[in-house]
């Protein structure tokens, strides 16, 4: 028996928590630290905590300690926390409030016969992690870092209060499971397995796992978050212990798995950002997961074994179903693949014997007539693609170890799928003998099944006929016929090593693949090259590419490949896809595909020659246009297009002043960038405008100056300042808006506001300009051009994105007047802009447009979207509003209905979680708070149900208690 200076369990394996009214702890308050306050009563397994509140808002918490803890202990987690508050300075640490006489904790007798020790400690705002919902990497790990930081203060910390025996200090994880297992009434042989086999891994290791002073309690329960959203607060030091110092570790980050959302590889980043700070010994590393496996069994047996001595402890069955979940994940993969995929994570090498074959698995197999297809970036069937190779003379055809297969993977899924095959699948052109490759027993023999064990690999073979019986087989006796053009599947192992499944998803590929071998080696075939990982892309990107260019997400996927409203990672995930408005027919429209391979084989030249293509596309696009819109220039870009607006404005009135609408954004050349004002693409974009750019304010309805009724006063305000600049001799050369205010994601202009604006500009002798660069092409659903809702005919239009389908393709459309009028700057010309492949393309998404509905689609599918997206708006008070219409939509998160305070970081946070479920969101707007929701127009109502439930998914996980 473990003797202690302190407590120990292991001696008196019950204890029940104090029980202290309201009324006994207002005393005690009073008395001891002369305070009062209203007092609420907070959750403790052993203890009994309370929280003081003066004025309403909360200042300390009361801390009256279980009986069975001595001052001595007590002592020693006040000089921790004193040392990890002096050690750490950027960690907020609950040091004790001294008591009116100046002691750190106080002595009563009142509520009971033995001494019971009472602290106050300050209380640090932000609050626990335990009721955060879903915690995101960044949030994992920092938990990670502070677990990390403590170890280091507690480093070399020692005091006669930490000789303490408890049942959370995981030395004496197993005594306490098998002390406890008798209160749990289900599910107890399964407990009791996963800590007998934790136990048996980490019983080995014990005599290399250092031991230090450990918070042991750096749980959910025990970090606060600051105004980051990030923990930098510790609190509740009963726990504190000399023990293992990887528990710091293993117990802070089991917690991670009781929250929604999150998977056994959630807590990798915790586990890196640890490392980083306090490196894991090897021992350690190997250890973690074990320990931490065993942490969720004694969690569940305490649990049990506290709700039968303290029944009335909401905190108990409150915290029962949070430490189920833990034990599910954790029981969920074997600890072999955690300690793989923990190794893999920290870039540790692992000792992997390769496989020797006496004699290959095919005979005579000659490697030039093997083909390795790549199922990472297609969708297309397995079968097809072999059947191909066989007709070109291919012998046997194998897929690829460790290759994510894209074609397994679901259109609409929020988890990511098994797509990774641990083994290989081979598909012979003819019937073909497979040979043992070593000496070895046939221990399993079923229809078409074979697993053959050697002294050092396994291997198993489906997929094969009239095989070998069970018994001893010598290398190179027959094992079993593989049949003609049929899949058969080979996969190899260590000896005792797990059975890997045939698929496995990503995430935990590197922890199953650490217990797997490539079958190629019994083929007798050379490895492949392992495939580049989406962050050594990146890497590569960062290197060459330049930085201002910047990717969406933290943590990109590496995308190769797209289909309608999906994007496909080589992880073999796929994605909706709601942000790309630039294909606006979907992704690999395979008729815009066949049109230009088909014009590519024929010709591409610039405009200045005489060819049918520009004519037509031209005569097209203007026939979508009102009068006197009929004469089309042809550009590469959005940019280039309100750029080329913007000089035909200056041409035809000989002006340079221009006016243009604030918190809006155009482009990136010298004059569309100049008329831009979204802080958000430009944080100096309103310092940093030239004289001839005077903006007006932005017509925002719901957040901006005006709202409601009153939003008809911008047109007023933007007429009678445009009235100002032609009374002050400055009349302006035109107008530049967007017709349908797409920066601040979608929003509709107040009515009439254009028929307004272009009559004062107009009457000035200037020209209006459309941006409708993301808004047209039908994306209203309504309209086809965004100026329609507006009820108004523009002087000039200017059109990208939509128009080529995603390759460069910019139209400017004006009167001939102002065309002809543009002579005075000498000629134009675009080198790819209307060149043959150009206006080909261009042709081709008109007609897929017009043959495939897409404008009424956009119509039917974005009005069943929006009704969705505001029946959110009830149950998620995040949700301000949704702007916009058809399939040009914004879904604005804001903390403060009254303030419209903006929720920026949540929005940054919901987009990186929706991500993880499947689906590509960003966010717009100069507080870059609102979801810009303008998917591809194909989109489906499947598609726009998933984007909405993900919504609903993401905000109830990421803000459980509504994010206001």
């Amino acid at each position: 028996m473990t003797e202690s200076v302190g407590f120990n369990f292991l001696e008196q394996p019950a204890l029940p928590g104090p029980q202290v009214s309201a009324t006994q702890a207002e005393a005690l308050l009073h008395a001891h630290y002369g305070m009062r306050g209203a007092l609420t009563l907070l959750g403790s397994q052993q203890d009994c905590n309370f929280l003081v509140h003066e004025a309403g808002e909360p200042v300390a918490v009361l801390k009256i300690a279980n009986p069975a803890f001595s001052a001595i202990e007590l002592e020693a987690q006040d000089a921790a926390a004193d040392r990890i508050a002096a050690t750490c300075p950027t960690l907020r640490v609950a040091t004790p409030m001294a008591t009116s006489s100046g002691q750190k904790y106080a002595t009563t007798t009142e509520l009971g016969d033995s001494p019971t020790y009472v602290r106050l400690l300050p209380f640090l705002a932000g609050g626990a992690l335990t009721d955060a919902g879903y915690l995101s990497p960044p949030v994992v790990a920092a938990m990670g870092e502070l677990a990390a930081q403590v170890s280091l203060a507690l480093a070399g910390f020692d005091h006669p209060g930490l000789d303490r025996a408890l049942q959370w200090d995981l030395r004496f994880g197993h005594a306490v499971v098998g002390e406890l297992i008798c209160h749990v009434s289900e599910h107890a042989d399964r407990i009791s397995a996963a800590a007998d086999d934790a136990w048996a891994r980490i019983e080995p290791l014990a005599a290399d796992l250092p031991h230090q002073a450990v918070h042991l309690d750096l749980t959910d329960a025990n970090v606060v978050a600051g105004e980051s959203g990030l923990p930098d607060g510790v609190i509740d030091f009963g726990d504190l212990s000399n023990t293992w110092a990887v528990s710091e570790l293993a117990i802070a980050l089991s917690s991670v798995l009781g929250h929604p959302g999150t998977d056994p590889t959630s807590i990798l980043p915790g586990i890196k950002a640890f490392h980083a700070i306090r490196p894991l010994s090897t021992a350690e590393a190997q250890a973690l997961w074990p320990l931490l496996v065993l942490r969720t069994a004694v969690l569940l047996v305490s649990g049990a074994q506290q709700a039968a001595l303290d029944p009335e402890n909401a905190y108990v069955t409150e915290q029962s179903e949070a430490e189920w979940r833990m034990f599910e994940q954790a029981a969920s993969v074997p600890p072999e693949v955690m300690t793989a995929l923990i190794a893999a994570e920290l870039g540790s090498a692992t000792d992997r014997p390769e496989v020797q074959v006496e004699n290959r698995l095919i005979s005579g197999l000659d490697p030039d007539s093997v083909v390795a297809l790549d199922l990472s970036d297609t969708r297309d069937s397995s079968d097809t693609l072999a059947e191909e190779a066989v007709r070109e003379g291919a012998a046997l055809v194998l897929t690829r170890f460790g290759q994510p297969q894209l074609n397994r993977a679901p259109l609409l899924s929020h988890d990511s799928p098994d797509v990774v095959e641990t083994g290989i699948s081979l598909w012979p052109a003819a019937a073909t003998r497979v040979l043992a490759p070593w000496d070895a027993e046939v221990t399993d023999r079923s229809d078409d099944r074979i697993t053959v064990r050697g002294l050092d690999f396994e291997l198993t073979l489906t997929g094969v006929e009239a095989g070998a019986a069970p018994g001893h087989v010598r290398a190179g006796e027959h094992l079993g016929v593989l049949g003609a053009q049929q899949w058969a599947t080979v996969s190899v192992r260590p000896t005792g090593a797990p059975v890997a499944p045939r698929f496995v998803r990503a995430e935990l590929a590197p922890g199953w693949l650490a217990l797997t071998r490539d079958p190629r080696a019994v083929l007798g075939l050379d490895p492949l090259p392992a495939a580049e990982s989406a962050q050594e892309l990146l890497a590569r990107r960062d290197d060459s590419f330049a930085k201002v260019q910047e990717h969406y997400y933290r943590r990109p996927p590496h995308i190769e490949r797209g289909q309608r409203h999906y994007l496909m990672s080589t992880a073999g995930r796929v994605y909706l896809d709601m942000v790309n408005n630039v294909t606006v027919l979907g992704h690999a429209h395979p008729r815009v595909a066949e049109a230009a391979a088909r014009q590519l084989s024929r010709l591409n030249t610039n405009s200045r020659f005489n060819y049918a293509a520009v004519v037509e596309f031209s005569e097209r696009i203007a026939a979508t246009l009102p009068d006197p819109l009929d004469t089309v220039f042809m550009v590469n870009s959005g940019s280039e297009a309100s750029d080329l607006a913007i000089r035909l404005a200056m041409a035809a009135t000989g002006r340079r002043d221009m006016v243009a609408v604030r918190e809006a954004y155009h482009g990136w050349t010298y004059a569309t960038d100049a008329v831009s004002t979204s802080t958000a693409d430009n944080p100096n974009a309103l310092s940093t405008r030239p004289d001839w750019v005077h903006t007006v304010e932005s017509p925002n309805s719901f957040r901006g100056k005006y709202r409601g009724a009153e939003a008809s006063r911008y047109a007023t305000d933007a007429v009678a300042q445009i009235e100002q600049m032609t009374a002050a001799g400055r009349p302006p050369a035109g107008f530049i808006c967007e017709p349908v205010y797409g920066n601040a994601g979608g929003m509709a202009l107040p009515e009439g506001y254009l028929r307004q604006v272009y009559a004062a500009v107009r009457a000035a002798g200037g020209l209006a300009i459309a941006d409708e660069v993301q808004v047209g092409y039908g994306r209203l659903g309504r309209w086809f051009w965004g100026f329609h809702e507006q009820q108004v005919v523009p002087d000039i239009v200017s059109v990208a994105k939509a128009t080529g389908n995603g390759y460069p393709l910019g139209v400017v459309i004006t009167s001939r007047a102002v065309a002809d009028a543009f002579r005075s700057q000498g000629y134009f010309f675009s080198s790819t802009g209307g060149s043959p492949l150009s206006s080909t393309i261009g042709i081709t998404v008109l007609d897929v447009l017009r043959d495939e509905g897409l404008q009424d689609n956009a119509l039917r599918v974005g009005t069943h979207l929006k009704t969705r997206l505001l029946g959110l708006r009830d149950k998620h008070p995040l949700i301000g509003t949704v702007h916009g219409m058809g399939l040009y939509l914004g879904v604005e998160m804001i903390r403060d209905l009254e303030t419209l305070e903006p929720a920026t970081a949540e929005t940054t946070a919901i987009c990186e979680r929706m991500l993880d479920l499947g689906v590509v969101i960003q966010p717009t707007g100069d507080h870059q708070n609102i979801l810009k929701t303008k998917p591809p127009l194909c989109i489906d109502i499947d598609g726009a149900d998933f984007y909405v439930d993900t919504l609903d998914r993401a905000l109830t996980e990421l803000f459980p208690t509504g994010g206001r």
